[in-house]
Protein backbone atom coordinates (compact mmCIF):
# COMPACT_ATOMS: atom_id res chain seq x y z
CA UNK A 1 0.00 0.00 0.00
CA UNK A 2 2.93 2.36 0.65
CA UNK A 3 4.96 1.30 -2.37
CA UNK A 4 4.51 4.79 -3.87
CA UNK A 5 6.94 6.06 -1.21
CA UNK A 6 9.70 4.18 -3.00
CA UNK A 7 9.74 6.87 -5.68
CA UNK A 8 11.50 10.20 -5.17
CA UNK A 9 8.92 12.10 -7.22
CA UNK A 10 6.07 10.86 -5.02
CA UNK A 11 7.91 11.73 -1.81
CA UNK A 12 8.63 15.21 -3.17
CA UNK A 13 5.01 15.57 -4.31
CA UNK A 14 3.71 14.61 -0.86
CA UNK A 15 6.08 17.06 0.84
CA UNK A 16 5.13 19.79 -1.65
CA UNK A 17 1.45 19.09 -0.98
CA UNK A 18 1.96 19.41 2.78
CA UNK A 19 3.94 22.66 2.48
CA UNK A 20 1.46 24.10 -0.03
CA UNK A 21 -1.43 23.23 2.29
CA UNK A 22 0.19 25.13 5.17
CA UNK A 23 0.55 28.32 3.10
CA UNK A 24 -2.92 27.93 1.60
CA UNK A 25 -4.43 27.14 5.00
CA UNK A 26 -3.21 30.47 6.37
CA UNK A 27 -3.69 32.71 3.33
CA UNK A 28 -6.80 30.85 2.20
CA UNK A 29 -8.46 31.52 5.55
CA UNK A 30 -7.83 35.25 5.13
CA UNK A 31 -9.21 35.02 1.59
CA UNK A 32 -12.42 33.28 2.69
CA UNK A 33 -12.98 35.34 5.87
CA UNK A 34 -12.52 38.62 4.00
CA UNK A 35 -14.55 37.44 0.99
CA UNK A 36 -11.62 37.81 -1.40
CA UNK A 37 -12.15 34.58 -3.35
CA UNK A 38 -13.16 36.37 -6.55
CA UNK A 39 -10.26 38.78 -6.21
CA UNK A 40 -7.81 35.92 -5.60
CA UNK A 41 -9.12 34.11 -8.66
CA UNK A 42 -8.58 37.29 -10.66
CA UNK A 43 -5.00 37.60 -9.40
CA UNK A 44 -4.26 33.98 -10.26
CA UNK A 45 -5.63 34.15 -13.77
CA UNK A 46 -4.19 37.55 -14.67
CA UNK A 47 -0.81 36.01 -13.85
CA UNK A 48 -1.21 34.25 -17.19
CA UNK A 49 -0.95 37.65 -18.85
CA UNK A 50 2.44 38.10 -17.18
CA UNK A 51 3.53 34.69 -18.42
CA UNK A 52 2.60 35.70 -21.95
CA UNK A 53 4.61 38.91 -21.63
CA UNK A 54 7.59 36.96 -20.33
CA UNK A 55 7.45 34.59 -23.29
CA UNK A 56 7.14 37.46 -25.76
CA UNK A 57 10.04 39.49 -24.33
CA UNK A 58 12.14 36.42 -23.38
CA UNK A 59 12.04 37.25 -19.65
CA UNK A 60 12.08 34.79 -16.72
CA UNK A 61 8.52 33.45 -16.56
CA UNK A 62 7.88 34.06 -12.87
CA UNK A 63 9.34 37.58 -13.02
CA UNK A 64 6.86 38.66 -15.69
CA UNK A 65 4.01 36.92 -13.86
CA UNK A 66 4.93 38.68 -10.61
CA UNK A 67 5.12 42.18 -12.14
CA UNK A 68 1.91 41.79 -14.14
CA UNK A 69 0.04 40.23 -11.20
CA UNK A 70 1.09 42.96 -8.77
CA UNK A 71 -0.13 45.63 -11.18
CA UNK A 72 -3.43 43.78 -11.62
CA UNK A 73 -3.67 43.23 -7.86
CA UNK A 74 -3.56 46.93 -7.06
CA UNK A 75 -6.08 47.74 -9.80
CA UNK A 76 -8.51 45.01 -8.68
CA UNK A 77 -7.88 45.83 -5.01
CA UNK A 78 -8.87 49.45 -5.64
CA UNK A 79 -11.96 48.39 -7.57
CA UNK A 80 -12.96 45.93 -4.84
CA UNK A 81 -12.64 48.49 -2.04
CA UNK A 82 -13.94 51.60 -3.82
CA UNK A 83 -16.45 50.25 -6.35
CA UNK A 84 -18.14 47.53 -4.32
CA UNK A 85 -21.41 47.56 -6.25
CA UNK A 86 -19.66 46.68 -9.53
CA UNK A 87 -16.54 44.96 -8.26
CA UNK A 88 -17.41 41.38 -9.26
CA UNK A 89 -18.19 42.41 -12.83
CA UNK A 90 -15.08 44.56 -13.22
CA UNK A 91 -12.81 41.94 -11.66
CA UNK A 92 -14.32 39.34 -14.00
CA UNK A 93 -13.53 41.55 -17.00
CA UNK A 94 -9.90 42.07 -15.86
CA UNK A 95 -9.62 38.34 -15.11
CA UNK A 96 -10.74 37.42 -18.65
CA UNK A 97 -8.63 40.13 -20.31
CA UNK A 98 -5.51 39.03 -18.41
CA UNK A 99 -5.89 35.45 -19.60
CA UNK A 100 -6.66 36.52 -23.16
CA UNK A 101 -3.72 38.94 -23.22
CA UNK A 102 -1.35 36.19 -22.12
CA UNK A 103 -2.61 33.80 -24.79
CA UNK A 104 -2.28 36.47 -27.51
CA UNK A 105 1.29 37.27 -26.42
CA UNK A 106 2.17 33.57 -26.62
CA UNK A 107 0.56 33.36 -30.07
CA UNK A 108 2.70 36.28 -31.24
CA UNK A 109 5.88 34.67 -29.91
CA UNK A 110 8.07 32.40 -31.98
CA UNK A 111 8.32 28.76 -31.00
CA UNK A 112 6.17 26.34 -29.02
CA UNK A 113 5.84 26.77 -25.27
CA UNK A 114 4.32 23.61 -23.85
CA UNK A 115 5.83 24.52 -20.46
CA UNK A 116 3.22 27.27 -20.10
CA UNK A 117 0.50 24.64 -19.60
CA UNK A 118 2.18 23.57 -16.36
CA UNK A 119 1.18 26.91 -14.86
CA UNK A 120 -2.48 26.11 -15.43
CA UNK A 121 -2.53 22.58 -14.06
CA UNK A 122 0.76 22.45 -12.16
CA UNK A 123 3.40 19.77 -12.10
CA UNK A 124 3.28 18.58 -8.51
CA UNK A 125 4.77 15.22 -9.54
CA UNK A 126 7.83 17.00 -10.93
CA UNK A 127 8.69 19.10 -7.88
CA UNK A 128 12.41 19.73 -7.42
CA UNK A 129 14.34 20.11 -4.18
CA UNK A 130 14.70 23.84 -4.90
CA UNK A 131 10.93 24.13 -5.16
CA UNK A 132 10.58 22.41 -1.78
CA UNK A 133 12.94 24.98 -0.24
CA UNK A 134 10.97 27.80 -1.90
CA UNK A 135 7.71 26.43 -0.49
CA UNK A 136 9.28 26.31 2.95
CA UNK A 137 10.23 30.00 2.65
CA UNK A 138 6.64 30.87 1.67
CA UNK A 139 5.35 28.95 4.70
CA UNK A 140 7.71 30.82 7.02
CA UNK A 141 6.55 34.14 5.55
CA UNK A 142 2.88 33.21 6.03
CA UNK A 143 3.43 32.01 9.63
CA UNK A 144 5.35 35.17 10.51
CA UNK A 145 2.61 37.36 9.04
CA UNK A 146 -0.24 35.71 10.92
CA UNK A 147 1.82 35.66 14.13
CA UNK A 148 2.94 39.29 14.04
CA UNK A 149 -0.32 40.81 12.80
CA UNK A 150 -2.90 38.39 14.22
CA UNK A 151 -4.84 40.96 16.29
CA UNK A 152 -4.84 43.50 13.48
CA UNK A 153 -6.01 40.90 10.97
CA UNK A 154 -8.86 39.78 13.25
CA UNK A 155 -10.02 43.37 13.78
CA UNK A 156 -9.80 44.13 10.07
CA UNK A 157 -11.56 40.90 9.04
CA UNK A 158 -14.59 41.27 11.29
CA UNK A 159 -15.08 45.04 11.64
CA UNK A 160 -13.18 47.55 9.51
CA UNK A 161 -14.67 50.57 11.28
CA UNK A 162 -13.65 49.23 14.69
CA UNK A 163 -10.17 48.52 13.32
CA UNK A 164 -9.87 52.12 12.15
CA UNK A 165 -11.01 53.43 15.53
CA UNK A 166 -8.29 51.28 17.15
CA UNK A 167 -5.71 53.04 15.01
CA UNK A 168 -5.13 50.24 12.53
CA UNK A 169 -4.25 51.46 9.06
CA UNK A 170 -6.94 49.45 7.33
CA UNK A 171 -6.08 50.39 3.74
CA UNK A 172 -2.42 49.56 4.25
CA UNK A 173 -3.27 46.20 5.83
CA UNK A 174 -5.73 45.47 3.02
CA UNK A 175 -3.15 46.01 0.29
CA UNK A 176 -0.51 44.17 2.30
CA UNK A 177 -2.79 41.11 2.41
CA UNK A 178 -3.36 41.38 -1.34
CA UNK A 179 0.38 41.52 -2.01
CA UNK A 180 0.89 38.50 0.26
CA UNK A 181 -1.84 36.62 -1.61
CA UNK A 182 -0.11 37.52 -4.89
CA UNK A 183 3.28 36.29 -3.68
CA UNK A 184 1.75 33.00 -2.54
CA UNK A 185 -0.09 32.49 -5.82
CA UNK A 186 2.99 33.19 -7.94
CA UNK A 187 5.12 31.01 -5.68
CA UNK A 188 2.73 28.08 -5.93
CA UNK A 189 1.44 28.14 -9.50
CA UNK A 190 4.50 26.47 -11.00
CA UNK A 191 4.12 23.61 -8.53
CA UNK A 192 0.37 23.10 -8.12
CA UNK A 193 -1.04 25.26 -10.95
CA UNK A 194 -3.47 28.19 -11.02
CA UNK A 195 -6.54 25.99 -10.67
CA UNK A 196 -5.30 23.95 -7.70
CA UNK A 197 -4.03 27.09 -5.92
CA UNK A 198 -7.53 28.59 -5.95
CA UNK A 199 -9.03 25.27 -4.85
CA UNK A 200 -6.62 25.02 -1.89
CA UNK A 201 -7.20 28.70 -1.08
CA UNK A 202 -10.97 28.42 -0.89
CA UNK A 203 -12.26 24.89 -0.31
CA UNK A 204 -10.50 23.74 2.91
CA UNK A 205 -11.18 27.09 4.70
CA UNK A 206 -14.78 27.00 3.46
CA UNK A 207 -15.24 23.52 4.93
CA UNK A 208 -13.63 24.63 8.21
CA UNK A 209 -15.83 27.74 8.32
CA UNK A 210 -18.92 25.51 8.29
CA UNK A 211 -18.01 24.26 11.77
CA UNK A 212 -16.19 27.16 13.46
CA UNK A 213 -16.04 30.95 13.19
CA UNK A 214 -12.74 31.54 14.96
CA UNK A 215 -9.92 32.51 12.61
CA UNK A 216 -7.33 30.54 14.55
CA UNK A 217 -9.42 27.37 14.36
CA UNK A 218 -10.21 27.89 10.68
CA UNK A 219 -6.50 28.21 9.91
CA UNK A 220 -5.68 25.02 11.83
CA UNK A 221 -8.59 22.99 10.45
CA UNK A 222 -8.14 24.14 6.85
CA UNK A 223 -4.41 23.37 6.98
CA UNK A 224 -5.11 19.86 8.28
CA UNK A 225 -7.87 19.35 5.69
CA UNK A 226 -5.62 20.61 2.89
CA UNK A 227 -2.84 18.23 3.91
CA UNK A 228 -5.23 15.29 4.20
CA UNK A 229 -7.00 15.85 0.88
CA UNK A 230 -3.77 16.59 -0.98
CA UNK A 231 -2.13 13.38 0.26
CA UNK A 232 -5.31 11.38 -0.35
CA UNK A 233 -5.65 12.83 -3.85
CA UNK A 234 -2.03 12.02 -4.70
CA UNK A 235 -2.46 8.43 -3.52
CA UNK A 236 -5.70 7.99 -5.48
CA UNK A 237 -4.14 9.50 -8.61
CA UNK A 238 -1.12 7.20 -8.27
CA UNK A 239 -3.08 3.97 -8.00
CA UNK A 240 -5.75 4.90 -10.57
CA UNK A 241 -3.25 6.52 -12.96
CA UNK A 242 -5.07 9.87 -12.97
CA UNK A 243 -3.88 13.47 -13.23
CA UNK A 244 -2.81 14.46 -9.71
CA UNK A 245 -4.00 18.08 -9.65
CA UNK A 246 -7.42 17.31 -11.13
CA UNK A 247 -7.90 14.40 -8.71
CA UNK A 248 -7.12 16.59 -5.69
CA UNK A 249 -9.50 19.32 -6.87
CA UNK A 250 -12.33 16.83 -7.51
CA UNK A 251 -11.90 15.29 -4.05
CA UNK A 252 -11.85 18.76 -2.46
CA UNK A 253 -15.04 19.76 -4.28
CA UNK A 254 -16.89 16.57 -3.37
CA UNK A 255 -15.79 16.92 0.25
CA UNK A 256 -17.09 20.49 0.42
CA UNK A 257 -20.53 19.58 -0.90
CA UNK A 258 -20.72 16.55 1.40
CA UNK A 259 -19.77 18.73 4.38
CA UNK A 260 -22.28 21.42 3.39
CA UNK A 261 -25.14 18.94 2.93
CA UNK A 262 -24.13 17.05 6.09
CA UNK A 263 -24.30 20.20 8.18
CA UNK A 264 -27.72 21.07 6.74
CA UNK A 265 -29.04 17.63 7.62
CA UNK A 266 -27.61 17.77 11.15
CA UNK A 267 -28.97 21.28 11.75
CA UNK A 268 -32.46 20.23 10.66
CA UNK A 269 -32.43 17.45 13.23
Amino acid sequence: MTDFLNYDFMRNALLAGILSSIACGIIGTLVVINRLSSLSGGIAHTAYGGLGLSVFFKLPLLLGAMIFSLMSTFIMGYISSEKKERSDTLIGVIWAMGMAFGIIMIDLSKGYYADILSFLFGSILAVSNNSIIFLLIIDILCVLTITLFYKEIIAFSYDEEFAQICGIRVKLLYYFLLVLITFCIIGLIRIVGLILVIALFTIPPSIAELFTNKIKNIIIYSTILGIFFTIFGLIVSYYLNLTAGATIILILGISYFCSFCGKKIICKK
